[in-house]
């Protein structure tokens, strides 16, 4: 259930920050932040901070387990059963974000998982997830990932699932369907589901653990799926038809070009292994990657299987009496973001935090590997920097532009060239990855092909990397905090983006946020942009965007927003609990805008300080980011930690200016 909106929680806490905004108490929670965080750096200097999404990530490691015959942990597998019951909704399914709607891909891998470790079928909560599951349809509802996870256990037949022959693998790259033409996240996905749909292998399941209760109908006859409301009903015909033909097609391929075709794709996938950092770094082309190699006879105890398999296992969280694993980790975005709080705070125990962290992200610039990005941009040198520990093949625009910041803000802070080579070659990687149109996409160049999408494999509706308004801006903001002025010469590339993200401001004022939830995460990320770019506060984007975020404040003083605003059917926002990264992300964009002496701002700041706890944090049971929308979200652990952290040091930092300031690019208002 939501937390209620417009009530008067904690008014009186609220009211007497408020009182004491403009005396000692808004140093005394920044002190009691700082100490906090301070004392969370890594001894090497970096900040990693918990990722967690939803439901079906430690249900499809649980189902991993039994899909490849290991002998389970017993202990561990309790404690992620402890963890999945906690995540069961009132309605008795389980939801994508906190407080949301019941989903059926999550529901149905959250009770088999369930099943699987050992919860009777007749326990009160798998009752209810039973009847909500059947009450919505039956797993029949389920997408595309989750049919192939079914049927890779058998539980429904191989027709229900689209066709994906892995002679994709020898396609030419300019056919219409080629690896390259699909998102970073996309191609290591789909690269090792290629083969396994070619080998189609069977779950070794030792328990014998089957669902078939879950359906509505016979799961022998389940067909395929139907039209995902975001594809069109001619695109999706015409591929549909394709399809058919496919799948006669595929009988008769020769048993060597097939074989051919399995030993080209493994290659593409053994080529981006990674070690012990996992396929892509992120959970579901890990998982795949496992289970092509065992598809393909290689032993667990192999080295490349076995770091493989290890890579999924550090993305565990043992919590005591609950565990849960992460779709990913995110060291280099959480340290980035952290070093701009703490440049923000000012202090000499900040700043010097601050540049053990960026010392900590000098090496993991990736200066020598061309990675997949490199086909659509050959003549790029390398120069950026990954979201994980360790991903060489996919850094991303998105954390090259904040790390980049971050150096060139602590060498004008304390007036020296320490990290100018890493930023320049940052910058010309940067603009390098700039799209046609004057934005970016997060991991890829011009990856447009928006038909796509209509493919019966991609009910997701997330196949593609396209420009998007919150990389753009970030983008943007380095390049203007980089080369100031360079937005007012004409057909420069931050001339350019400067047009391109005016352009995809929304009637109301706002920015859609692809990255985080959403549409305060992209107008936080473009009003700071437009602020570094030169836009005065009296242009018309820039006040109707303040004008936008003062509308939708919350009675309470706080912001926020949730996974429901990327519906389709979105009309305009609605309101949601206040969290303390989106208040923070609303107060950093509206101070941007020029609106540091505001009420608005003053009232936020009040419910940041009313809200911070004794440990001198924040906390949020809110996802807040974005992997996809309508699919997969996510809570970033530290998103309640270092953005409050920063909107606090600005506005104190602005209000010793008198108020009325508005931050140059030096002081950091691209971020």
């Amino acid at each position: 259930m939501r937390d209620t909106l417009h009530g008067a929680r904690r008014t009186s806490g609220l009211a007497h920050a408020l009182a004491r905004a403009h005396g000692g108490a808004l140093d005394a929670a920044l002190a009691r932040a700082l100490d906090a965080v301070l004392s969370e750096q890594r001894p090497d200097g970096h900040w990693v901070y918990e990722l967690e999404a939803d439901a079906t990530i430690p249900a499809e490691y649980v189902l991993l387990v039994h899909y490849l015959g290991e002998t389970a942990d017993a202990g561990l597998e309790a404690k992620i059963a402890r963890y999945l019951r906690r995540l069961q909704g009132s309605h008795g399914g389980w939801p994508l974000f906190h407080g949301g709607a019941y989903d059926p891909s999550a529901s149905v891998k959250a009770y088999f998982a369930l099943k699987m470790i050992g919860d009777a079928p007749d326990a009160p909560h798998m009752a209810r997830a039973r009847a909500a599951i059947l009450a919505h349809g039956g797993a029949e509802r389920s997408n595309v990932f989750t049919r192939l996870l079914l049927a890779l256990y058998g539980e429904i037949g191989w027709d229900a699932v689209p066709a994906m022959p892995v002679e994709i693998a020898l396609l030419p790259g300019w056919f219409p369907f080629h690896l390259s033409k699909v998102s970073y996240w996309t191609r290591t996905v789909v690269a090792p589901l290629l083969v396994l749909g070619a080998l189609r292998p069977q779950a070794r399941n030792p328990r014998t653990v089957r669902i078939a209760e879950l359906f509505a109908a016979d799961p022998a006859a389940l067909g395929q799926a139907p039209r995902a409301p975001h594809q069109s009903r001619l695109w999706f015909a015409f591929f549909r038809a394709v399809e058919a033909q496919v799948r006669t097609l595929e009988t008769r391929v020769p048993a060597r070009l097939r074989r051919h075709a399995i030993e080209q794709a493994a290659a593409f996938v053994r080529a981006r292994l990674n070690g012990e950092h996992g396929l892509g770094a992120i959970f579901p082309a890990m998982v795949n990657a496992v289970q092509m190699l065992d598809a393909l006879g290689v032993p667990p105890d192999q080295p490349e299987s076995a770091a493989a398999r290890r890579a999924i296992d550090r993305l565990l969280v043992d919590r005591g009496d609950e565990a849960y694993c992460q779709p990913c980790l995110s060291p280099v975005w959480d340290t980035a973001l952290m070093s701009h709080a703490l440049l923000e705070a000012g202090t000499p125990a900040a700043i010097d935090a601050a540049g053990r962290a960026l010392d900590w992200l000098r090496p993991l610039q990736i200066l020598d590997k061309r990675g997949d990005w490199g086909l659509r941009r050959p003549g790029l040198r390398p120069g950026g920097w990954a979201f994980q520990y360790e991903n060489a093949h996919y850094p991303d625009v998105d954390d090259t532009a904040v790390v980049a910041m971050a150096m060139h803000r602590a060498d004008r802070l304390r007036g020296e060239q320490r990290y100018r080579p890493l930023v320049e070659r940052a910058g010309e990687w940067v603009l390098g990855m700039q799209c046609q149109g004057g934005g970016w996409g997060a991991f890829e160049a011009d990856n447009t092909q928006r038909y796509l999408n209509n493919i019966p494999f991609a009910d997701h509706g997330a196949l593609l990397d396209p420009p998007t308004a919150d990389v753009s801006a970030r983008c943007l903001s380095m390049l203007a905090q980089l080369q100031p002025g360079a937005c007012a010469r004409p057909r420069t590339p931050a001339a350019r983006a400067l047009a391109w993200l005016l352009r995809q401001q929304e009637k109301d004022g706002s920015w859609y946020g692809r990255w985080g939830v959403n549409y305060i995460y992209g107008t936080w990320s473009a009003l700071c942009a437009l602020g570094a770019a030169g836009l005065g506060t009296d242009a018309a984007p820039v006040t109707r965007a303040a004008g936008w975020l003062g509308a939708i404040q919350n009675l309470d003083g706080g912001w926020g927003e949730d996974g429901s605003s990327y519906k389709l059917d979105y009309r305009g926002y609605e309101p949601a609990p206040s969290t303390p990264s989106q208040t923070a992300w609303a107060l950093l964009g509206l101070m941007a805008a020029g609106a540091a002496d505001t009420p608005a701002v003053r009232r936020g700041i009040g419910w940041l300080l009313a809200q911070q706890e004794r440990d001198g944090l924040w906390r949020e049971q809110h996802h807040t980011a974005t992997g996809f929308e309508r699919v997969f979200y996510l809570r970033y652990h530290g998103y309640a930690r270092y953005f409050p952290l920063w909107a606090l040091a600005r506005y104190r930092k602005l209000r010793g200016r008198g108020g009325a300031a508005r931050p140059g690019a030096g002081a950091g208002v691209g971020m």
